[in-house]
């Protein structure tokens, strides 16, 4: 908790950029017009040489910054766990009762993310869209070892570890929480994902969203039927 109590700052691992974004305008337009450039045509189609014209700049100018637009896409993954890291850390403090903090965990997790005036550089709902369609591409490769050996993923396992601790003062006995929670995140990313794309496959129906309360109910009713 430590790290967000002077200054609101997300902390991302060094080795996945070249230079730190937050250390100039230039890095920080980088990131900037990179979230608003994946959230339009797809991390497939986005490139370094769109991105340098988008922001207008140079496409070496951008590489100062980040090897590949890979390790962009890492870096915004990493982002938004440390800011998803930050919302449990404010949302929980000072709540005593572990089922309270786990049912409001959840809903950090899954709910509609709304835009945080705390980060003004960062559009949290278009990150949000890209970690929903893209953040898979971040670790289904070949390099996800050596990537996670150099700590790339500590904040997604940081955020899974914290609630699946929660589930663990609810039911000590319980074998499975943070597969438990790593399901949670992953399953309501792809519900948010079908209920604008695939109708169909969810209950998302006439603006009542039922993602949160699905979840919170399928955690609990878990935690509390395991022997």
């Amino acid at each position: 908790m430590d790290k967000f109590q002077s200054k609101i700052i997300i902390q991302v691992n060094e080795q996945v950029y070249l230079k730190k974004p937050t250390s100039s305008s230039l890095g920080e337009k980088i990131v900037e017009g990179g979230i608003n450039l994946i959230d339009e045509i797809g991390f497939e189609d986005f490139t370094f040489k769109k991105l340098a014209k988008e922001i207008g700049s140079t496409e070496a100018s951008v590489y100062r910054y980040f090897e590949s637009k890979h390790h962009l896409l890492i870096y915004l993954v990493l982002w938004y766990w440390g800011w998803q890291e930050y919302r449990l850390v404010m949302k929980l403090t000072n709540i005593e009762n572990p089922k309270e903090r786990l049912t409001r965990a959840i809903a950090v997790l899954t709910d509609k993310v709304e835009q945080d005036s705390t980060f003004s550089q960062i559009n949290e709902v278009k990150l949000n869209r890209i970690v929903i369609a893209e953040s898979s591409k971040s670790y289904f490769n070949k390099k996800v070892d050596k990537e996670n050996e150099l700590g790339f993923f500590n904040q997604y396992k940081e955020v899974v570890e914290r609630v699946a601790d929660i589930i663990l003062e609810i039911n000590p006995k319980f074998k499975y929480a943070q597969m438990l929670v790593s399901t949670v995140i992953e399953g309501s990313h792809h519900q948010r994902f079908f209920a604008e794309h695939l109708p169909r496959l969810t209950n998302v129906l006439d603006n009542d969203d039922y993602i949160t309360s699905f979840y919170q109910e399928l955690v609990f009713n878990e935690i509390n039927n395991s022997k």
